[in-house]
């Protein structure tokens, strides 16, 4: 079973695209963004979940980058 929270590459505004069960719920630029963006989603302690590859699955580039490399 494959984690419920995708974050995506980046897309071509340097941010990247959130995804909860396949739908997605926003852009982030950074921890922070995506913090606020899980706890409007209703995950709970969303800054514990952001390293549990059971809650968060980070593709397409490393995880809490937001920027080129």
């Amino acid at each position: 079973m494959s984690a419920p929270i995708v974050v995506h590459g980046l897309s071509p505004t340097r941010g990247r695209t959130v995804t909860i069960n396949d739908e997605i719920v926003g852009l982030v630029y950074d921890d922070q963004g995506l913090i606020e963006l899980l706890r409007r989603a209703g995950v709970y302690d969303a800054e514990q979940c952001l390293d549990d590859p059971q809650w968060i699955e980070w593709r397409g580039g490393r995880a809490h980058r937001y920027e080129p490399a």
